[in-house]
């Protein structure tokens, strides 16, 4: 299936690893342009080798996506995209009884603020063009909370409901505003994760992992590249008429109905 995505230019933030970096190559391969987004510059360079494969300009931003000056350096870098994405590394997980308030800054600054700054500089000119697309990657938090991971919810969701209202506003433009929602994809977040559960619970790290497959009613965990091509599909020219939604990527392990 022809995505009608050749051509297009791609902003993505934290996409140098990672879900950010799956998303990046799918629609590379799809035939757009990207701009891609890290703070280290050694594993900017080795994605934009990996992308230019794909025979599409791949700029590369080493920069900090939650400081003002960061997001000015990405505007500056790709300032017409006709895709957004955007990603940032979520906080961690603990007792939500020992969360500070510092902690509740940074995980609205990082998983809130910083891509609403982001779609903000963006969405008038997508307005204007008659196109643009753009992707949240948030949590399957936001739909079914639990207070060890109060402080990525808590944000996500605020940022889900902002994007949610503007989403009515600019759907008469072509401009779509969509969710994805990880869980238990194969990812470094997930061994990450999978990590701080053998530590609290003084399992093995092994034990710790087959507890989060054998969770998942798929009996596997994702895959990065399953979860770029969904991304991509949002992305898709004929996908103009998805918007304010919010698509799982959890193997059927959501037990809501909605």
């Amino acid at each position: 299936m022809d995505l009608g995505l050749s051509g297009r230019r791609a902003l993505l933030t934290a996409s140098s690893r990672g879900l950010g970096l799956a998303c990046a190559t799918a629609l590379a391969s799809e035939g757009s342009d990207v701009t891609i987004n890290g703070l280290n510059p050694e594993h900017l360079d080795t994605a934009a080798g990996q992308l230019s494969e794909f025979g599409v300009e791949v700029t590369t931003v080493a920069a900090d996506v939650n400081s003002v000056e960061g997001r000015a350096r990405l505007i500056e870098a790709c300032p017409d995209p006709d895709i957004l994405i955007n990603n940032n590394w979520g906080p961690p997980p603990g007792n939500w009884l020992s969360f500070e308030y510092e902690d509740w800054l940074r995980a609205v600054e990082a998983n809130m603020l910083s891509p609403i700054m982001m779609i903000k500089a963006v969405v008038p000119g997508m307005q204007a063009r008659g196109f643009g697309r753009i992707v949240n990657i948030t949590s399957q938090m936001v739909k079914s909370p639990f207070s060890v991971m109060g402080l990525s919810a808590g944000a996500r969701a605020g940022l889900t409901a902002a994007c949610k209202a503007l989403s009515r506003d600019v759907a008469k433009d072509n401009v779509t505003i969509n969710n994805l929602l990880p869980e238990r994809i194969d990812t470094e977040r997930s061994r990450y994760m999978a990590r701080q559960r053998a530590e609290s619970s003084g399992m093995s790290y092994e034990d710790a992992r087959k507890e989060i497959v054998d969770s998942i009613a798929a009996g596997r965990m994702g895959t990065p590249e399953e979860f770029g091509r969904a991304c991509a599909f949002l992305c898709a020219d004929m996908s103009g008429y998805i918007s304010g939604q919010n698509l799982q990527l959890d193997g059927g392990s959501y037990r809501g109905s909605f």
